[in-house]
């Protein structure tokens, strides 16, 4: 319990404002230390990195050969036609220019495609779902279990060929809706089954 009392006195002789003024002095006294305990020091700390005794748990690495395989495809077909335009406009040397951009091109993708799956992960905390992406514009997503309305498992033709899926959570708010792609099937499936277990139970609780 905190006791605050007051006091006033008369200011010293000869001061210029009114005698009927008086300073007010605040004397507290506290009996007995409330219990509130202590936040973590955060001086330094990461804000996307996870709680030490749940570190995040990284997408599969299949997610990345399923995405280069796809952006092969797209240049394949981006330099089949840039080449057969370059030679018809300019000749064969243009063709061959053509094909180095779409190779150079290509490369930086698989090497972003790469960094961008390494940097994909998840954590089930007590309460809500960590969500972390990206490499140059980081995301962290948190979803509270209560507010989970609808979650989704997709995969696409590349994705069943490697035996990953996508797990998509919904809530009330479009701003906090999280995407966990490059998980193995078997791991979706627990990991779906038990968000919407959760989600149910939170959900009847309020």
């Amino acid at each position: 319990m905190v006791t605050i009392r007051y006091r006033t006195r008369p200011l010293p002789a000869g001061n210029c404002v009114d005698d009927r003024l008086a300073t007010l002095d605040a004397v507290s006294h506290v009996s007995g230390s409330p219990s509130v305990e202590p936040l973590p020091p955060t001086a330094g700390r990461d804000p996307f990195a996870a709680d030490p005794g749940a570190p995040w748990v990284r997408v599969s690495p299949r997610l990345a050969t399923a995405r280069r395989m796809g952006a092969v495809a797209m240049a394949l077909l981006v330099g089949a036609a840039g080449v057969g335009v370059s030679v018809a406009a300019g000749g064969p040397e243009w063709g061959f220019l053509v094909v180095l951009v779409v190779l150079a091109g290509l490369g930086w993708v698989s090497w972003v495609i790469g960094r961008q799956v390494r940097a994909m992960g998840y954590v089930e905390r007590a309460d809500d779902l960590l969500v972390v992406s990206g490499v140059m514009f980081r995301r962290l997503v948190i979803v509270p279990y209560g507010r989970m309305q609808l979650v989704d498992v997709t995969a696409g033709p590349l994705d069943r060929r490697f035996g990953i899926a996508k797990v998509q959570l919904h809530t009330a708010a479009a701003t906090t809706d999280a995407v966990i792609a490059g998980l193995p099937t078997d791991q979706a499936a627990r990991l779906r089954d038990h968000l919407a277990a959760l989600g149910e139970q939170r959900s009847a609780g309020l």
